[in-house]
């Protein structure tokens, strides 16, 4: 795998399970990252913190690496490229993938050392324009 390209998005994210029957919560459109997946067993959920709504069950504190794309849906090892280089610094990662692209979630106290680990293993990792 090449030298892949990311950036820190801003803001912090959350991580949520809720019921499988749970309807999707307002606001969801004007959220400027989210993640929706329903499966028989729950609905997850990855959107701003300040969208969690009281007696959800959420994990807080994410910070969002974008890979740069978009990437040809027949590439493979983009996420082993990622994902190695931070378990091997001990790096926790929540994955998702889109159409365009991948982005890794890390908890905010660990990225600093994702970024290291990240252009230790060749990558390129910029902030957000802004940020």
């Amino acid at each position: 795998m090449k030298s892949l390209a990311l950036t820190v998005l801003p803001g912090r994210l959350a991580i949520c399970r809720l019921a499988a029957d749970a309807p999707l919560p307002a606001g969801l459109d004007r959220a400027h990252f989210c993640s929706v997946t329903r499966t028989p067993e729950e609905l997850s959920l990855v959107l701003p913190e300040e969208m969690v709504e009281a007696g959800w069950q959420a994990e807080t504190g994410y910070r969002a690496l974008q890979v740069l794309g978009p990437l040809d849906l027949s590439l493979t090892g983009v996420l082993a490229a990622l994902a190695a280089p931070l378990a091997a610094a001990g790096v926790s990662i929540f994955a998702i993938s889109t159409y365009d692209t991948d982005y890794v979630l890390v908890r905010e106290g660990d990225l600093g050392k994702a970024q290291r680990a990240l252009v230790a293993a060749g990558h390129e990792v910029t902030e957000w324009p802004g940020q």
